[in-house]
């Protein structure tokens, strides 16, 4: 997604509110699960997010999703958030962030999610690491994992 900062989307000092990106993180992801999923998704957390840098108005925002992991009804959306300079080419990272969704179906019960398929290290690695993040995450809840 590529977005363009307004006066609408800033705070006072003219760089854009943190909801803001909030806001366009989840809808991105959100895309990139229901494509994944081709069911509605319903956004279970955010995790492991933190501003590195701010955009100002009159700048653009690119967000990229991928899904990185994928589990019984759940799935999990890395989305990277870069800021742009359009008039000088400058990009710079703004924030990056882990999504979690659960796919439901048209009763809103949770549905089973297709299984990512997973080639490069690169891949692997994200797919494992989203495995740990998700224990963690059921571990707060105080919820056990489920089997695959």
């Amino acid at each position: 997604m590529t977005e363009y900062v307004l006066p609408t989307h800033a705070n006072a000092l003219g760089t854009i509110f943190g909801g803001q990106v909030l806001a366009w993180i989840d809808l991105c992801a959100a895309i990139c699960a229901q494509r994944h999923t081709g069911r509605t998704v319903i956004t279970a957390g955010i995790d492991d997010l933190s501003f590195d840098r701010s955009i100002l108005v009159g700048q653009v925002v690119r967000l990229r999703a991928q899904v990185t992991a994928t589990f019984r009804t759940s799935l999990e959306i890395l989305v990277t958030v870069h800021g742009e300079d359009a008039t000088r080419g400058d990009v710079w990272p703004t924030v990056t962030a882990f999504v979690t969704f659960v796919a439901v179906d048209a009763s809103m019960r949770p549905a089973q999610v297709p299984p990512l398929l997973v080639e490069s290290p690169e891949e692997r690695a994200l797919a494992e690491a989203a495995a740990e993040r998700r224990q963690r995450r059921l571990a707060r809840r105080g919820r056990p994992e489920r089997s695959a």
